[in-house]
């Protein structure tokens, strides 16, 4: 895939990015051992400096930027605005609490014989992060604030549908003052990742985009014996008891799944409603789903812009296809919009079954897949019977059934009575084929650092 940024409002090339020689990656990942030994020295007090001056930097820049996101990769200029608003506040969340998550944690020094006794929180060194389109800016600041506010420096290798969001992020942190070479973007094709993992200089990696991918990274690391976070795909429930407020969930199932074009990992995917309130429930979720309007991203008006990429309209098309001709009820959309850009009319399908491919694989777009269940130990048969299990979603206002489905959903978080989204205060992360590892929160940020016992006598 080339390295470019094609519009997929229109399908036109708007610029285009020659790759990095090895050589110049040899370079990079030099700057960044040298820009280590000069971070870790720092204070949490100088780093703090920096990630306010960047987060200031961010939100000055709040417009273009979010222009640049919005021309690569077609998430409406509404959402790439906030996506915006949202990194700069993860970087003062961090700059404001780093040294307090990393602080020295006193043991029980009597107890081993010691005069003093506890464990010291240190960088690793050069973390690689690769990461996807859906969140260009979003996905690498929640790895990029806490790993510098650590101590560690970054190495980014992005999608190669957004090269401008990843030289903005390349100036970025050079702009707000940190050591040349602390955050580098390596404009490399995928076939390029494995040389700078086996770099010994390099000391660990984080992934977030498909399970491939992640397999291969995680693979490599293995071989290498180098830590990795993984945060890869994801099919989340999203399931509606009898007791729920139905109008409440039914307007955030809309944004659930429609959010970011449909184009998230955590996005509900599959709506499973007790019985007794599932034909109120799919009446109302249809009639909202066919109101979205479908249009220029750029217009504040549209709610759903197109796909990312043609590769993304021709997947979603071809689930739906495979789920209408082995029987599916298409409630509303099942089409392409338009001949020109990559859009995907918002899709409801009822009638799935296990031989049908949207029961099992993700649907990377506004497509909702609806089952109707009897009891709650059938919600929670549905909700499971997936090999992801990154978040969930459970409505109801009943403390038995909440407790139920929190103990009994298999995925990394349950949001009750809620959406489930992604939050700096709170750890993200998933189970099963979903991945591993932790992002965001306290134990986002000690993800890469060494956890060194100290015993003094």
């Amino acid at each position: 895939m080339a390295i470019a940024t094609v519009n997929p409002a229109t399908g036109e090339t708007v610029q285009t990015f020659q790759p990095q020689t090895p050589d110049e990656v040899g370079a990079a990942i030099a700057r960044a051992d040298a820009a280590f030994r000069e971070l870790r020295g720092t204070t949490f007090e100088q780093r703090a400096a920096w990630m306010r001056a960047a987060a200031d930097l961010v939100d000055a820049d709040n417009e273009s930027l979010a222009r640049i996101m919005t021309t690569e990769m077609g998430k409406t200029l509404r959402s790439a605005r906030a996506e915006a608003a949202k990194c700069a506040k993860a970087m003062r969340f961090y700059a404001d609490r780093a040294e307090g998550y990393l602080a020295d944690e006193p043991a029980d020094a009597a107890a081993v014989g010691a005069l003093r006794a506890y464990t010291r929180y240190q960088p690793l060194g050069i973390v690689l992060a690769v990461m996807p389109w859906n969140f260009p800016m979003w996905q690498v600041v929640r790895f990029a604030a806490p790993a510098l506010m650590a101590g560690n420096v970054g190495l980014l290798k992005h999608a190669s549908n957004v090269p401008q969001t990843a030289m903005y992020l390349h100036d970025l942190y050079r702009r707000a003052g940190f050591p040349e070479g602390a955050f580098q973007t390596l404009l490399i094709g995928s076939r390029g990742v494995e040389r700078v993992l086996r770099d010994p200089r390099v000391k660990a990696a984080t992934l977030t985009g498909s399970e491939p991918a992640g397999q291969s990274v995680a693979a490599i690391c293995g071989n290498e014996i180098k830590k990795t976070v993984l945060e890869l795909g994801g099919s989340d429930a999203f399931v509606v008891m009898a007791s729920a407020d139905i109008d409440k969930a039914v307007s955030t199932a809309i944004v659930a799944r429609c959010q970011n074009n449909g184009q998230s990992c955590i996005a509900a995917k599959r709506f499973i409603v007790h019985t007794d309130v599932y034909d109120t429930f799919v009446a109302k979720y249809v009639e909202q789903m066919s109101a979205l309007v479908v249009g220029d991203p750029m217009d504040d008006a549209t709610d759903v812009g197109p796909l990312a990429t043609e590769s993304g309209l021709t997947d979603i098309v071809e689930l739906v296809e495979d789920a209408r001709t082995k029987g599916a009820e298409i409630l509303c959309g099942g089409e392409r919009v338009g001949s020109a850009g990559w859009f995907y009319a918002p899709t409801a399908v009822a009638g799935l079954k296990p031989d049908m491919r949207m029961y099992a694989e993700e649907t990377f777009g506004p497509v909702a897949g609806l089952y109707r269940v009897a009891d709650i130990d059938e919600a929670i048969e549905v909700a499971n019977s997936t090999a992801f299990g990154l978040g969930s979603n459970a409505w109801t206002n009943d403390p038995a059934e909440q407790e139920r489905l929190i103990n009994g959903l298999e995925a990394g978080a349950v949001f009750v009575n809620g959406m489930t989204t992604s939050y700096p205060e709170l750890p993200f992360g998933g189970i099963k084929r979903s991945g591993y590892g932790r992002e965001l929160s306290a134990h986002g940020i000690r993800e890469f650092c060494n956890l060194k016992t100290v015993w003094v006598g």
